[in-house]
């Protein structure tokens, strides 16, 4: 079984060696999917011994995931996972997503709400309580964690969902693919590492408007 990470990454250059460090034993291939970066993000994970496909100017994380997916199949990877190139999640929690796999599911999301919240700062938790709640209002898919970068799909899952969206809100848009296309999903708990770089990325308060748009424009193009 060939299991192969997926690590979009923008201007990551402080922790992507690291990140890969951290992911080599628990895979059998990296791909960093290099988002149009201006530092040393690629050059870095070359470096470290990881596939490096690059973006000439920046497309957004769900471009990236779907770049990703497309150098996976390439790979002829069995399991495919996605990770944040921010160093926050545990690469250590990769055999809980490969167990779940290897009971049944196709699609695996690591859920942070299936775990202790202490230390989840609190528009964190109000993210994901109202991207859980799109996500459901429009797509019908229920999971706990809708917005969680750390999951795992099978060759067939990979091949089956149909990434259209190119920034933020591929994470909710990954679900309604998995959900519509009757694939089986299931959840594992992880933790999340926070510090002050990780809480520096993702989405503020405008972006995540501009996220929720974009999703209501995406569930009327059905």
């Amino acid at each position: 079984m060939k299991i192969v990470a997926i690590i979009p990454a923008y201007n990551e250059e402080r922790v992507i060696g690291e990140v890969i460090d951290r992911t080599r034993s628990f895979v059998d291939r990296i791909i960093v999917v290099d988002d149009g970066s201006s530092d040393r993000t690629g050059e870095i994970a070359r470096g470290r011994g990881a596939r490096v496909v690059t973006h000439c100017v920046n497309r957004g994380l769900g471009a990236a995931i779907g770049t990703g997916f497309a150098a996976a199949v390439q790979e002829q990877a069995d399991i495919a996972l996605t990770l944040d190139a921010d160093g926050q999640h545990d690469p250590a929690e990769i055999p809980l997503f490969v167990e779940a796999i290897g009971k049944g599911a196709e699609v695996v999301i690591g859920s942070r709400m299936l775990t202790q919240l202490k230390g989840m700062p609190f528009h964190r938790k109000l993210a994901t309580f109202v991207g859980n709640f799109v996500t459901l209002a429009l797509f019908g898919a229920r999971v706990t964690d809708s917005q969680s970068g750390y999951r795992a799909f099978t060759r067939e899952a990979i091949r089956k969902i149909d990434i259209k969206t190119n920034r933020m809100e591929v994470s909710s848009e990954i679900i309604h693919e998995a959900h519509a296309k009757g694939l089986k999903i299931a959840e594992v708990p992880i933790k999340a590492i926070y510090t002050d770089y990780s809480l520096s990325k993702g989405q503020n308060f405008f972006v995540g408007l501009k996220t929720l748009a974009k999703l209501v424009v995406r569930r009327i193009s059905k």
